[in-house]
């Protein structure tokens, strides 16, 4: 079972930037994805970003893209999300998840109960 820890959220003001790690350890990723998700207070958890380790592709949620970019550090087994032109409605706890299984359908890596680890997740708050 893989270990996820995140940081780097915070408090940003409309239109800065943030950068979320989620630091991995107990498996090394080689397959399936790791992805952001993201839950607002009173809201369900939704699908941000995920990258498919087979071949890098990432894909995005419609109103992140072009402002936030998910990436790697393979030496360091950490994920990363940088988040450009922050909006109020970004506001929600992060959270970083891993799914084993390397599905092919976009209908399954946007499913967070599909996802096998979770880590605690941080807060990003943008004020308006």
């Amino acid at each position: 079972q893989v270990q996820l820890v995140e940081s780097g959220g915070g408090l940003v003001q409309a239109g800065g930037s943030l950068r979320l790690s989620c630091a991995a350890s107990g498996r090394t990723f080689s397959t399936g994805y790791t992805g952001w998700f993201r839950q607002a207070p009173g809201k369900e958890r939704e699908f941000v970003a995920t990258i498919r380790w087979t071949n890098g592709n990432t894909y995005y949620t419609d109103s992140v893209k072009g402002r936030f970019t998910i990436s790697t550090d393979n030496a360091k087994n950490t994920v990363y999300l940088q988040m450009n032109s922050l909006k109020p409605e970004d506001t929600a706890v992060y959270y970083c998840a891993a799914l084993n299984r390397d599905y092919t359908s976009s209908y399954y890596y946007q499913k967070a109960p599909l996802y096998d680890s979770w880590g605690q997740g941080t807060q990003v708050t943008v004020s308006s």
